[in-house]
């Protein structure tokens, strides 16, 4: 079952009328393809989503990716902003310079800095990394007991579309990261979905990002670190109370 840390309480009105679109910016393979379900759920609770993806074959640092997404803000309406694992902390920066149109942060089983200090020094064997993941790998890191055979090629196929010298540059931005003076400047509402079984990021601070960001709520889900895929259910219902919450 769910529980949340809250610093501002969510509403429980609900309201049926068309709430803000949620833009996905994706996990490390960059592709949006492994949203499907998530988009559908969110549909179900009447909310339009649409993923961002990555360029597949050009290396983009964070502050370069955080300037593509930019450039694919909305111009004619409120949206919320998600992002999910590797792109945090593009969505940090994205939400940190304050873009007209952003009513919402939502942050999935993500990151300001990296977890593990020591990462930082790793991240240099990161060239010679070997790209491609057997199943069991993902099933252990990714997916926890909620690996299904279907979802291990999903994901496998959707690594498969980046190049290795992509997704080796974006490993090594990950474990390097530390964007947390981006986390001062966010003032507007702030979703952050935890996943109680993450074996990923399973030395970050239990509620590291709510704790610094202003006006957050912390949701922890029963699930693994792929959350928005495991249970999409879930973490929909929870961006609909938090969208309703804040009134969009």
């Amino acid at each position: 079952m769910p529980s949340c840390v809250c610093h501002v309480p969510l509403s429980q009105a609900l309201d049926p009328k068309l709430m803000a679109e949620v833009l996905i910016l994706p996990g490390m393979d960059g592709t949006g393809a492994l949203h499907t379900e998530l988009a559908a759920e969110l549909q179900s609770f009447g909310i339009a989503s649409r993923s961002i993806s990555y360029p597949s074959a050009e290396k983009l640092s964070y502050v370069q990716l955080s300037e593509l997404v930019r450039a694919q803000l909305p111009t004619d309406g409120p949206y919320i902003l998600l992002g999910e694992s590797f792109s945090g902390p593009v969505a940090l920066l994205v939400a940190a310079s304050r873009p007209a149109g952003l009513v919402g942060l939502v942050l999935s089983t993500t990151f300001a800095r990296t977890p593990v200090s020591f990462l930082g020094l790793a991240s240099r064997l990161t060239r010679i990394a070997p790209t491609k993941f057997p199943s069991p790998l993902i099933s252990w890191f990714l997916l926890g007991r909620w690996a299904s055979r279907d979802l291990v090629k999903r994901v496998q196929a959707a690594i498969a579309g980046v190049q290795p010298t992509v997704l080796r540059a974006r490993a090594a931005a990950a474990m390097s990261a530390d964007f947390t003076s981006t986390l001062d400047s966010i003032s507007i509402p702030t979703l952050v979905l935890r996943a109680k079984n993450d074996r990923l990021l399973f030395l970050a601070p239990r509620t590291g990002l709510a704790d610094r960001l202003f006006n957050s709520t912390q949701v922890d889900l029963d699930g693994p670190h792929l959350l928005l895929q495991a249970q999409p259910r879930w973490c929909a219902e929870a961006i609909s109370r938090f969208i309703r919450g804040i009134g969009v």
